[in-house]
């Protein structure tokens, strides 16, 4: 008898668990009406420019006594400059140029991939070329257009975010 009562409760339990299940819809398969994240490829960001970014960056690391890389890439996500501050870790050098290239390539800053995964379960981020999913890489937009990206690593996530913020925000008014 025993038996058949814990049957009967898992039968219950199960139907219960699938029927809430079913109810659930993927957000993966709502189709949006406009495409996120379209801004258009703009003219690359000069050597000037993105110097300046920098320099508006790594003031705000001195300021909060940070060592931090901060690169900038074009809007075709190549190199324009970089800056390594004294004492910022050697392995962030390539981190912050990846968070810029990714946040040129896929038009939006690097958080996005970082709540997508943390957040939101969203692993096949993790399977998508060119990703990081750490905050730190911001998209440069002048004129509605991107022109290329800043990317910041060798603090915290928020460290390297703050940061970068105020670089972009020498050109994204």
């Amino acid at each position: 008898m025993t038996l058949r009562l814990r049957a009967a409760i898992l039968t219950a339990f199960l139907g219960v668990c699938s029927a809430a299940s079913a109810q659930q819809t993927n957000p993966l398969d709502v189709i949006p009406d406009k495409m996120p994240f379209s801004t258009p490829y703009g003219a690359p960001v000069s050597l000037s420019r993105a110097q300046a970014a920098i320099a508006a960056a790594i003031g705000e690391a001195q300021n909060r006594s940070w060592a931090l890389n901060v690169a900038v890439v074009d809007s075709g996500a190549n190199l324009v400059a970089f800056s390594r501050m004294d004492g910022a870790l050697l392995g962030s050098i390539a981190i912050s140029q990846h968070k810029a290239r990714t946040a040129v390539k896929f038009r939006r800053p690097t958080k996005a991939f970082e709540e997508g995964i943390q957040k939101n379960d969203y692993k096949y981020q993790l399977t998508l070329d060119d990703v990081i999913a750490s905050r730190g890489g911001i998209p440069l937009v002048e004129d509605g257009k991107l022109i290329g990206a800043i990317g910041c690593s060798g603090g915290t996530g928020s460290q390297d975010e703050a940061a970068c913020m105020v670089g972009a925000a020498t050109i994204n008014k």
